[in-house]
């Protein structure tokens, strides 16, 4: 069978090889279906590799020439655009970090089902605690460039974007290029990278933190944009609801409202009259009957008679249909009312416009502008609480990230004596209001350089919602980016709230208010609402005055102007002169008008020379039964750090809770710092860290979010939601009740506690938050001592408002005294006598008084009282012998009577007469030693004779003893 010669464009197509050493190429063809036609072109030398055609061009490959787009299709040249997302383009992989169940089957548990997901106009991250990568690699011919459009609002999750070669090794990029900075809600932001020529795999990666169980918001991309291509050889076709009209277009424009289109038009076509579409729609929908939800309430501008009335419109565009079945009308406007009187430090001008006060005035808003009187100023802010027109210097608007139907609608509306959230486009319409402040300025007798409090702003708010509504207050710093403050979810009953600026900068204030985050072409939520009160601001630069105030005089002569004070002064109520605050107190925020403005510090606490603050020096003094104890925490006034858990999300994701805790500060001055980026935890010099991401609180003790380096294959810790516990420092006290919180203490000395105080108060936090630092003294740690966390409170908190910790050290005991110790005397030996000092057991004291040095003493080896004790046991021996021998002579004598007694009576036993019971006195002495006793008996005698005195000697003892008896 012969084989057809090739016909260009049915039965082959061109193509270029790849480019050699040289940067050279050639065009080939290549037939569709390998061996189905003959006579193909001979190959030709291509274009050079880093060619490439302009934006709205594509190579023609068989001239090898630029050539124009046609009508309904764009080119970006040497670029690819991602625009379309109705699904995930081709290239593109959404990949989770864990995708392992681990047997359990149950993908609640696992990131199984977490992916990107694409909604349309944009792609959106996943909402839950994974780690999930859209990734996409690209080769490029020549260096280039990587954009996108991203919507990051959420600091509970980390996104980050990084690139990758051929070999997975990541490239080199900055933090700013690395890690994407928040989003103002609503609002887009662009990010850009240049890419190296080569093979890019690029990385968009986000992880959520689900640690108070509140969803995440997730991340949005739209417009990836990638340029260094080597060339386009085809055009793109415009999606649908898209056009592009003119040939060589690099961009597709949204068709208009109530029009439509498909792939690749040039037009958009008109809807039907009964039908509607909005911008960038692809098909035309039926028109509904009108219903309640379709218009609103709003007040009229002040017309010249000063009054107003109520109207209802319809919501715009008006979608709905009025004659129909089932349709309802609009309400008749109400009846005309005065209008409201103008604001604190306005008045009115024609009946109808409020107009601030010239400099040096204040109004109440009821009556003209009046000078201040002498001896006081203006008190220049804003004080919003009438609502008939917005102010001057505010703004309102409404944002969807997903269409752009409410781009020129109201975001709010005003109605008389509050400002309300407006209808919107769709229920997932962010709603703004925002208030710029171009600075502030003090009252001219307060100084700027110990100021703590510059302004603050205070507005009354509620919702009421029946859906997942949230109200989000919003602040800009310096234009530099937008950061929540605080948000509420839900009704809110009515409630102020209460933000204080520490510092002087311009700042934008942002309030938007979402019905609910899931989006939906049917409205449900319309009579969602946010109502906002009032809203003061103090101190503001260009702001008019409600009132005026004290201020310091030069002298009491009338016609004194008002002059600044002194650091650490108040106005004096009697002289309106400054004068120094009394020491140890400081001077509040916000006013320093009479003595009372000076405030006592706490107990334990001193004030600096400026009067600004309360501070203590890590020392502490207290007395204790009629003894001063003396604490020096010099050892604890660094920074001191703890690290609980570790904890872990639903999904797996360990995390650690940081604390940092400065106890003391320097003078008043807060040292603890928690940084709200992402950096390594081993770097210690966070003012290197780029100015962009370097978001940081600087306080007494603050709290920092970590995920590890291992938690989610990161190459470096992650520190996040970052806040401070501790702002103001209340004071020290000696405590002797044991807390529940820890365990009791095994050594006798009391603990001291620390008191501080975060007075921002916050959704769940209603009056801040504070923390209590306990002491303990225990010889047995280090001077640094150990941080623990209550073991019923492992994350430092049981109502995460009030927060507790404890410090064991050694350097908690108090400084040892001369009670702290004892002597101990050695023996006397060769005439010396040494003495040592040891110190009590066990021993409750650190530092302080040293032990003294062993001392040595002259001693004798006999001493006095040894010497005494020797004499009277010599006397009292010689007196005892003295008695003896008296007593043993005595007892001899009568003896020797008892025998001649005996020997004196006849041998019947008979007793000598009463009357001489005894021998005459000294009768027997003289011939006492002529007693001889004679005439040995014999055996039979001596038995007789020891019958016979038997009982003679009864007899006798008798009648000696009473002879005795007689004689005494």
């Amino acid at each position: 069978m012969a084989i057809s010669v090739c016909v260009f464009q049915t039965d082959y197509y061109f193509e270029y090889t790849e480019c050699d050493s040289t940067g050279s190429r050639w065009r080939v063809a290549i037939p569709h279906r390998q061996g189905s036609c003959s006579g193909l072109p001979e190959p030709v030398r291509g274009t050079d590799c880093t060619f490439s055609c302009e934006a709205g061009e594509f190579l023609e490959m068989s001239s090898q020439q630029c050539t124009s787009c046609a009508a309904g299709s764009y080119s970006l040249g040497s670029g690819v655009r991602f625009d379309q997302w109705d699904s995930i383009p081709a290239g593109f992989s959404s990949l989770a970090t864990y995708m392992d169940s681990g047997g359990s089957g149950d993908d609640s548990m696992t990131c199984n089902n977490s992916s990107w997901t694409a909604q349309g106009t944009h792609l959106e991250s996943n909402r839950d605690d994974c780690t999930v990568a859209l990734v996409y690699a690209v080769h490029l011919m020549k260096q280039g460039s990587v954009s996108f459009d991203y919507q990051y609002v959420d600091s509970n999750i980390f996104f980050e974007f990084f690139i990758q070669n051929d070999q997975c090794q990541e490239m080199d990029q900055t933090g700013s290029e690395k890690w994407i900075k928040l989003t103002t809600n609503g609002e887009w932001g662009t990010h850009m990278v240049n890419l190296k020529s080569g093979t890019n795999i690029l990385y968009w990666r986000t992880t959520g933190m689900l640690l108070g169980g509140k969803p995440v918001k997730p991340v949005l991309l739209k417009n990836i944009q990638i340029e260094g291509v080597a060339y386009t050889s085809e055009c793109f076709p415009c999606r649908p609801g898209t056009f592009s009209k003119t040939p060589g277009s690099s961009s597709c424009d949204l068709c208009p409202r109530n029009t439509y289109s498909g792939k690749g038009a040039s037009s958009c076509t008109p809807c039907s009259k009964t039908q509607y579409s909005q911008e960038g729609w692809s098909q035309c929908k039926e028109r509904p009957p009108c219903s309640e939800k379709d218009y609103f309430q709003t007040h009229t501008a002040c017309d010249s008679d000063g009054k107003t009335q109520i109207l209802y419109r319809w919501v715009e565009p008006q979608v709905c249909l009025e004659n129909v079945t089932g349709s309802v009308t609009l309400p008749p406007s109400g009846e005309k009312e005065d209008c409201p009187p103008c604001n604190p430090g306005f008045y009115m001008h024609n009946s109808s416009t409020c107009l601030p006060c010239p400099q040096g005035t204040y109004s109440d808003g009821t009556t003209e502008c009046q000078r201040c009187p002498g001896g006081t100023e203006p008190s220049l802010g804003y004080e919003y609480k009438w609502w008939n027109i917005l102010p001057r210097n505010m703004k309102t608007s409404c944002f969807n990230v997903g269409n752009s139907k409410c781009d020129e609608m109201n975001g709010w509306e005003v109605a008389g004596d509050h400002i309300r959230s407006g209808v919107g486009g769709s229920d997932n319409d962010y709603l703004i209001l925002n208030l710029r402040v171009p600075g502030f300025k003090l009252p001219t007798s307060v100084d700027d350089a110990s100021a703590t409090e510059f302004g603050r702003i205070t507005f009354i708010f509620e919702t009421n919602c029946s859906a997942d509504c949230e109200l989000y207050f919003m602040i800009d710093v310096n234009r530099k980016s937008t950061n929540v403050v605080e948000s509420w979810v839900g009704s809110k009953l009515r409630q102020a709230y209460t933000h204080i600026m520490t510092k002087n900068a311009s700042v934008s204030y942002t309030w938007a208010f979402q019905r609910t985050n899931k989006a939906s072409d049917v409205r449900q939520y319309v009579n969602d609402i946010a109502k906002i009160y009032s809203i003061m601001v103090t101190n503001a630069m260009d702001g008019s005055a409600s009132g005026c105030h004290a201020c310091a005089m030069m002298s009491q002569r009338d016609g004194s102007s008002c002059v600044p004070c002194p650091a650490g002064h108040f106005i004096n109520k009697d002289t309106n002169q400054c004068q120094e605050c009394p020491p140890n107190t400081f001077l509040s925020g916000h006013h320093i008008y009479g003595q009372e403005a000076c405030q006592p510090c706490g107990p334990g606490s001193q004030s600096n020379k400026e009067h600004s603050v309360c501070f203590n020096d890590c020392s502490f003094s207290h007395m204790e039964q009629n003894r001063t104890l003396t604490y020096d925490l010099s050892a604890l006034s660094s920074v001191g750090s703890i690290m609980n858990g570790p904890s872990f999300t639903s999904k797996g994701t360990k995390y650690y809770h940081q604390f940092n805790i400065s106890l003391c500060g320097a003078e008043g001055r807060k040292v603890a710092m928690c940084t709200d980026n992402v950096t390594d935890l081993s770097s210690k010099d966070l003012q290197n860290e780029s100015a962009d991401l370097n978001n940081f609180v600087e306080t007494f003790v603050c709290q920092s979010t970590i995920i590890p380096a291992d938690g989610r294959g990161f190459r470096t810790s992650l520190s996040s939601q970052s806040i401070s516990l501790a702002d103001t420092f209340l004071g020290e006290r000696m405590v002797f009740i044991i807390s529940d919180l820890f365990p009791e203490s095994s050594w006798k000395d009391p603990d001291i506690n620390f008191f501080y105080r975060s007075p921002q108060p916050t959704a769940s936090c209603l009056n801040g938050r504070s923390t209590v630092v306990t002491l303990r003294c225990n010889a047995e740690k280090s001077a640094r001592g150990e941080l623990t966390v209550p073991s019923k409170c492992p994350a430092g908190t049981c109502n995460g408002c009030e927060f507790h910790f404890l410090w064991e050290s050694s350097s908690a005991c108090p400084l040892c005294t001369e009670t702290d110790y004892h002597s101990i005397e050695g023996a006397c030996k060769g005439g010396v006598q040494d003495t040592l000092y040891v110190w009590n057991e066990p021993k409750f004291c650190t530092k302080g008084v040293p032990l003294p040095n062993k001392t040595s003493a002259h001693c004798e080896v006999v001493s006095l009282w040894v010497k005494a004790g020797i004499g009277g046991g010599a006397f009292m021996a010689v007196l005892l012998v003295c008695l003896t021998c008296y007593f043993w002579k005595k007892n001899k004598r009568l003896e020797y009577k008892y025998s001649r007694l005996v020997m004196s009576a006849n041998k019947d036993c008979e007793l000598p007469a009463a009357d001489s019971c005894a021998l005459a006195e000294g009768e027997g002495e003289e011939n006492e030693d002529d007693v001889v006793y004679s005439n040995t008996p014999s055996l039979l005698g001596k038995l007789k004779a020891i019958a016979i005195n038997l009982n003679c000697n009864i007899i006798l003892k008798y009648y000696f003893f009473y002879c005795i008896d007689q004689i005494n």
